[in-house]
C-alpha cells in the first residue's frame, strides 16, 4: 500500500470519527431542550393565569353587585325624595286651602279685624251693669234681602241672621261660639242684641243700624257685667 493510500484512509476515518462525535452532541442537546420543555410544561405556573381569571372574575361580580347596590340605593333615594316632595307639596296645598277656607269663614261671619281700632267712649252712666263701651270703624255686613226693608224679629227669618252677623263683626265671636240671648228694637230701623260666648264669660250688648242697600251695621258695643233678666 503506498503511502498516499494510506495518507487517505487515515483522513476518511478521522473525519468519520469527527462526525460521530458532533452528531453525538447534537442528539444530546436536542434531548436535554426536549426534557428541559417537558418540564416546564409539566411543572411551569399553568394555574396562574387560571387563578388570574377567576380574580378578575370575582372582581368583575363584586364590581356588578356593588354598581347594583348603588344604583338600588340611589333609586330609592330618589323614590324618598319623590315622596317627601309630593308630601310637601301636598301639606303646603292643604295649608293654602286651610288658609283660604279659614279667610272664606271670616270674611262670611263679618268677624273682621276692624274692630282691632275699636274706640273706647263712656259707658251710660245710669247703667250699672256696663263694665266698658267702645265703638269701631265696621262696615254694614252686606244684605240678600232686596226692596223695603222690615226689621223682623223672628229667628228663622234672613233679617235675624243678618243681625247676628252684625253682631259677630262687632264682638269678634265666631258662629260657633256665640250664643244669642236677646234681640229687640232699638228704634227705627235699629236693633239691639244681647250676646255672650258659651261660657258665659264675655256678655255683650251690641246695638246696630240699618243701612239701605248694604245691610245692617254695629255702632256700638257695651261689655256687662250680667245678663239682664229684662232682655226677652
Amino acid at each position: 500500500m503506498s503511502e498516499f493510500d494510506r495518507h487517505t484512509r487515515v483522513n476518511k476515518f478521522e473525519k468519520r470519527r469527527k462526525n460521530t462525535k458532533l452528531m453525538s452532541i447534537l442528539i444530546s442537546a436536542a434531548i436535554f431542550l426536549i426534557v428541559l420543555l417537558i418540564g416546564m410544561w409539566i411543572f411551569g405556573p399553568d394555574d396562574e393565569p387560571a387563578n388570574t381569571d377567576e380574580t378578575t372574575s370575582d372582581e368583575k361580580t363584586n364590581d356588578t353587585a356593588d354598581d347594583e347596590a348603588e344604583d338600588t340605593e340611589t333609586d330609592e333615594n330618589t323614590e324618598q325624595d319623590s315622596e317627601a316632595s309630593n308630601d310637601e307639596d301636598s301639606s303646603q296645598t292643604e295649608e293654602s286651602s286651610s288658609d283660604t277656607e279659614e279667610s272664606d269663614s271670616t270674611e262670611d261671619e263679618g268677624t273682621t279685624n276692624d274692630n282691632v281700632d275699636k274706640e273706647p267712649t263712656e259707658p251710660n252712666s245710669d247703667d250699672d251693669n256696663v263694665i266698658e263701651a267702645y265703638t269701631g270703624a265696621w262696615q254694614p255686613v252686606g244684605t240678600e234681602q232686596t226692596g223695603p226693608h222690615t226689621t223682623q224679629f223672628v229667628t228663622e227669618s234672613q233679617d235675624w241672621k243678618e243681625m247676628e252677623k252684625a253682631i259677630r263683626l262687632a264682638t269678634g265671636l265666631s258662629e260657633e261660639e256665640m250664643e244669642t240671648y236677646w234681640i229687640g228694637n232699638g228704634g227705627d230701623q235699629k236693633a239691639i242684641g244681647t250676646v255672650t260666648n258659651k261660657a258665659e264669660t264675655e256678655i255683650y250688648r251690641v246695638y246696630i243700624s240699618w243701612v239701605d242697600g248694604q245691610g245692617w251695621q254695629p255702632t256700638l258695643v257695651e261689655v256687662l257685667k250680667e245678663l239682664e233678666k229684662n232682655d226677652n
